[in-house]
């Protein structure tokens, strides 16, 4: 028996039926469902809408639900249609017509409403969990192998020296503001819907803020049609998790091409990693290219809610239905793969020496002259193109700036002298840079500090 069968002389078609439910995706949100009935109905026996036994035998019926869908005892059907008329159908099997009365005063528009922000506070308080777990672990990886001398890349060509530390570190700083974009979002979608009911409140003289006190929402949803209609909540969430899987993605890249024998910089945990079907040799770093492809799974999902949304009018319309498999998947996806990437981090080993001896003399050291010429009173543009030559001239003969001498240096313009060449020391030109935020070690340790600051809040 449908909950609104009282209009219709029949029931809907066993097609209409399969294409309608929302069970499959409606169970990942049982407990959330229980627990907002057994809220509403404590809320109805306060304020006097049902006696305070009644209520007491309401929470009773649905503790042991509870307990049934937990143990697996029992399980909906597809005639059921959503997971508010399983609960509340094997409710009434439980305590009778008793049951019936539990829908008082809300709709399960509000009800879906309320049973996706419980979901959504549980689980961005996990994934703020593991996002944390994730900036720890770039922190402690800058700890132990951030001194390592690697070519800072631009256009994936060597542009200058820097400490790995100054790279990881930018990913720390990413991470931790994808920490404050979804802390930022958990608290705007910590409003309880509940008592809104189908769109325009309720005649009963319910306490919505009794009942977002119950559930431990910091208030209500203030307009009743808001709170059935809104999904920008939903967006803001999967849209933080888009960008968090951005930045999953472009270290899942680097962590890809650094494995490789060509970049040779880092060797992925075992943990993380695949063999071939036929190449033996075959060490793939499935982990990371998964990350990779999962990001594009989270755009979709971004995509899908606001398009669902896009020119539908007020209030609920069945289209809404739709939301959850998107958001849940957005969410989950997003926390999965957070969990994973920190895994990489920690297991991995970094291969330290990898250019300590390559970067010395290499052309990634051409800004170390621009700059010797700038502190000598050469305007920034003719130093570019003195040293720019210079590059030429080694180039011309297939040699690095290790064949440099001071009079090669004298040929190529007047203010240069033997003394230049002591700039050519990689691990030097990465040390002076020591401006905020630059590769010097000094500027690294400062911000490992910060960010550890901001870790333990």
């Amino acid at each position: 028996m449908a909950l609104w069968d009282g209009r219709f002389s029949g029931g809907p078609s066993e097609e209409m039926l399969r294409f309608s439910e929302s069970l499959e995706v409606d169970l990942q949100m049982f407990e959330e469902d229980v627990a907002g009935s057994m809220a509403h109905a404590t809320m109805l026996g306060e304020v006097g809408l049902i006696p305070q036994e009644e209520a007491a035998a309401l929470r009773h019926g649905l503790s042991e639900v509870l307990e049934e869908l937990r143990s697996g005892a029992w399980a909906p059907s597809l005639s059921h249609e959503d997971i508010h008329m399983a609960v509340e159908s094997r409710l009434t099997e439980k305590v009778g017509a008793l049951g019936g009365k539990l829908h008082t005063a809300r709709s399960r528009n509000d009800q879906v409403a309320t049973d996706v922000r419980l979901w959504l506070k549980g689980h961005l308080a996990i994934l703020d969990q593991q996002l944390t777990r994730l900036l720890g672990a770039l922190l402690d990886r800058v700890d132990s192998d951030g001194r390592t001398l690697i070519p800072g890349f631009t256009h994936l060509q060597r542009g200058q020296p820097i400490w790995l530390g100054h790279h990881l570190l930018a990913y720390a700083w990413m991470i931790s503001r994808d920490r404050e974009r979804l802390r930022d979002a958990a608290r705007r979608q910590d409003r309880c819907p509940l008592g809104a009911g189908a769109m325009a409140g309720t005649p009963h003289p319910i306490d919505r803020h009794r009942t977002a006190e119950l559930l431990g929402f910091s208030g209500v949803v203030e307009n009743a049609m808001d709170a059935v209609a809104s999904r920008d909540h939903m967006q803001e969430v999967t849209a933080a998790c888009a960008i968090a899987m951005t930045h999953l993605s472009r270290m899942a890249e680097e962590l890809v091409m650094w494995s490789t024998r060509e970049f040779a910089l880092v060797r992925m945990g075992e943990s993380w990693t695949t063999g071939s079907s036929i190449m033996p040799q075959k060490r793939n770093p499935d982990a990371a290219e998964l990350v990779r492809g999962k990001a594009a799974r989270v755009y979709g999902d971004l995509q899908a809610l606001l398009v669902m949304t896009k020119a539908l009018p007020l209030a609920y319309n069945r289209d809404l239905q739709e939301d959850k498999a998107a958001l849940f998947d957005a969410v989950n996806t997003t926390l999965a793969s957070t969990s994973v990437m920190a895994g990489m981090w920690e297991s991995l080993t970094v291969n330290r020496a990898r250019y300590t001896s390559e970067l010395a003399g290499d052309f990634l050291l051409a800004t170390e002259i621009a700059d010797w010429l700038v502190n000598r009173g050469l305007p920034f543009r003719d130093a570019h193109r003195v040293s720019g030559k210079l590059v030429a001239w080694c180039e011309a003969r297939g040699v690095g700036f290790e064949a440099l001498t001071a009079e090669v240096l004298a040929e190529h313009h007047p203010l240069l002298d033997g003394s230049a060449l002591e700039w050519l020391d990689p691990v030097a030109a990465a040390e002076r840079r020591t401006s905020t935020g630059g590769t010097a070690w000094v500027e690294v340790s400062r911000q490992v500090l910060q960010l550890r600051e901001l870790l333990s809040l």
